[in-house]
């Protein structure tokens, strides 16, 4: 025995030198490489992004680039999955080929599906794109020539956001991995040599795979990947004095009446959301704006109104604060949570009451009911805040029923009820969450703040409009402070109840129920039907039961850019809103569909796709799959990385597995000689 081990040591010995030499020779961390369902070891797809920003009054009309380089030997198929601005209307696609352009066309989901396999099988080049969530969208390029370089071109438009006499734009560049609640459902048609993501279809999110891109660091990708250029043009309408960023550093330049934005330093890195903010002059800061456009003989009107209310009321209110602590959460976002939750305790005064709730996993409270303000349960709340950590799962329904949920037999309280739900809102299930918070929402008022430098924007932003408040974003700690302040002051502020608007011309108009309004809230109407003239009058309710009433003059309507788009994207919210009350999918898709195709957006229901007519590919070369990678949203931990199949530094591994096994000879035979 004694020689057989004094052998295997030797042998032990050869084969880690020559593991180590070949270790040595495998490729660095700074190139993706993909593990293709043939099981070789390929190249990535590198990506790289081009925005042209134009704003005009209140709607941003962008043009985007993605650029999609195949470095490897074979034809690939890039499969990528990124955000958009919540409400994004994606209405236009192209693909370019070298010095050809090939057009987009807006078809049924279905039809636009099926176009693309067709063309992808016949070796033909082609884009499709497609809707996962209103602000999630997926990009499918086919038959990429080996070297070569293909271009997707998509615009879109946004409404601008208009809050506290600040006007502001978000570029997502990248998503925080969303947490997907549920049981696996069994998938026997998806090969498992190819997925797509790092999900499998879940019973409560059934396209987890679809929304769950893998998720690397910017060094995991090939230099100069994943990096953007973007260009802004502002045209606001009115002189603007300042134009500032809170997560890049940006260079401004007027050019008469519009300024050109640009990041310093060129590109940026695809790892976090742009925010840019400009403020016009003080003495011209908009109280009130119309915008007219006419298309295919149709009227629109955009109208803006701020009321400015400001009664100087104090309102005594429950405040229960939430603050989700998932993994998600971990890092950057945590710290800034917690200073949230700190800022939130601080507007507390006598007479309010409150309670914490945090949710991972399990949902836990700092007390079984609302304690009234005092120094030991402000003590214990400030020590309780200090002591979060981020672990766990996003189980985000049990948190929102226990902050929501009023205890039976309880008078009604004098206080205003507001829940403040912190959160990065990485899940996966919102329509399900939306639904909860209609039925549970009562007299309570939901505010929603999203944390960390990629926020879900759209559960934020839906999710206070279901729960009849406002949101906002917290991009760093160093906004804490402003954001959180400006939010915490319009929820101090008496709201605007049972707001309607009434039009001269009686056009369609959404929407429908404008719901509350906060001081320094705007209130953004679209109307088609209506001619720029006669008048528009808002009225509401204070909280002391007074009417407030204003008329706004629709004869000075200024010219506007992309109306009709708007109107469209509302009213189709407004139809798929109807989801939500018990409105059955194929009811809702059929009412979607001609609206979407007549007005050319992409929506749960409708697809762009672009064929070039053209085989490039031959039915004896084979094409590879491959999806592309987002890049880990900065201040996330290293646990939060999903990664796809990548080459890992094998024969280091077999080198620290096999020195394993030393120690254990050298005990085997010290122990074989005691015991002789």
């Amino acid at each position: 025995m004694e020689g057989v081990s004094l052998w295997l040591a030797v042998g032990l010995f050869f084969v880690l030198q020559s593991a180590a030499a070949r270790a040595s020779e495998e490729p660095g961390t700074g190139e993706l490489r993909l593990v293709a369902p043939g099981g070789q070891i390929e190249s990535a797809l590198t990506l790289n992004t081009d925005y042209r920003v134009r704003v005009s009054g209140m709607l941003a009309d962008t043009r985007l680039q993605q650029t999609f380089r195949n470095a490897s030997d074979d034809w690939r198929e890039g499969t990528y999955v990124f955000p958009l601005p919540e409400r994004a209307s994606v209405y236009a696609l192209q693909l370019r080929i070298g010095e050809r352009v090939v057009v987009g066309e807006i078809r049924t989901r279905e039809q636009a599906k099926q176009t693309y396999e067709k063309a992808r099988n016949d070796g033909k080049q082609a884009a499709h794109v497609e809707q996962q969530r209103p602000n999630l969208f997926t990009t499918r390029v086919a038959n990429i020539p080996p070297g070569e370089t293909v271009t997707v071109e998509l615009r879109y438009q946004q409404a601008v956001t208009y809050r506290d006499g600040e006007f502001e734009m978000r570029l997502p560049t990248t998503l925080t991995p969303r947490y997907m609640p549920g049981l696996p459902v069994d998938d026997r048609e998806q090969p498992l040599a190819w997925r797509q993501g790092w999900a499998v279809p879940m019973t409560q999110v059934p396209d987890a795979d679809e929304i769950s891109p893998y998720t690397v660091n910017p060094n995991d990708v090939p230099a100069g990947s994943h990096q953007a250029r973007v260009q802004l043009t502002l045209n606001a309408g009115l002189p603007i004095d300042q134009v500032v960023s809170p997560t890049h550093a940006v260079a401004p330049v007027w050019q008469g009446g519009q300024v050109q934005v640009t990041p310093k330093g060129g590109s940026i890195t695809m790892d976090r959301d742009l925010v840019v903010r400009w403020l016009p002059k003080r003495e011209v800061a908009p109280s009130a704006a119309v915008f007219h456009e006419q298309w295919e003989g149709e009227d629109f009107l955009l109208a803006m109104l701020v009321p400015g209310i400001d009664s100087g009321q104090a309102l005594s209110r429950e405040l229960i604060l939430v603050v989700d602590t998932s993994g998600s959460m971990a890092g950057e976002s945590i710290r800034q949570a917690r200073e949230a939750l700190l800022a939130g305790l601080d507007t507390l005064k006598a007479g309010d009451q409150f309670n914490i709730i945090q949710f991972n996993s399990v949902t836990s409270t700092l007390f079984d009911t609302a304690r009234p303000v005092t120094p030991e349960y402000l003590r214990a709340a400030r020590q309780y805040a200090a002591n979060l950590r981020a672990d766990g799962g996003t189980e985000m329904a049990p948190a929102l029923d226990r902050a929501l949920r009023v205890r039976h037999g309880d008078e009604v309280s004098p206080q205003v009820r507001q829940v403040l739900f912190m959160t990065d809102g990485a899940v996966g299930n919102e329509r399900a969450l939306f639904s909860q918070i209609r039925d549970q929402l009562g007299q309570s008022r939901l505010f929603t703040v999203g944390i960390g430098s990629a926020p879900n924007m759209h559960f934020m932003r839906e999710a206070a409009r279901f729960g009849r408040g406002t949101f906002t974003a917290v991009g760093s700690s160093a906004e804490v402070a402003s954001q959180l302040g400006a939010l915490l002051d319009r929820m101090a502020a008496p709201v605007l109840a049972d707001v309607e608007a009434s039009w001269s011309g009686g056009p369609e108009a959404y929407p429908e129920k404008p719901g509350d309004l906060f001081q320094g809230e705007p209130l953004l109407l679209i109307g088609r039907g209506q001619d720029p003239q006669g008048e528009l009058t808002i009225q509401g309710h204070l909280p002391d039961g007074s009417l407030w009433q204003r008329t706004l003059s629709l004869d000075s309507a200024a010219p506007g850019q992309g109306l009709h788009r708007y109107w469209a994207r509302q009213k189709i919210d407004q139809i798929t809103d109807q989801r939500i009350h018990g409105v059955g999918e194929e009811q809702v898709r059929a009412e979607v569909t001609p609206l979407a195709l007549k007005h050319g957006l992409v929506t749960p229901y409708t697809s762009f796709v672009a064929v070039d007519q053209t085989p490039v590919r031959t039915n004896e070369e084979t094409m590879k799959p491959e999806s592309v990678p987002t890049l880990l949203p900065a201040g996330s931990t290293p646990d939060m990385l999903r990664y796809p199949q990548t080459a890992t530094p094998s024969m280091l591994l077999i080198i620290v597995g096999l020195s394993g096994l030393l120690p254990a000879i050298g005990v085997f035979l010290a122990r074989r000689r005691i015991f002789e």
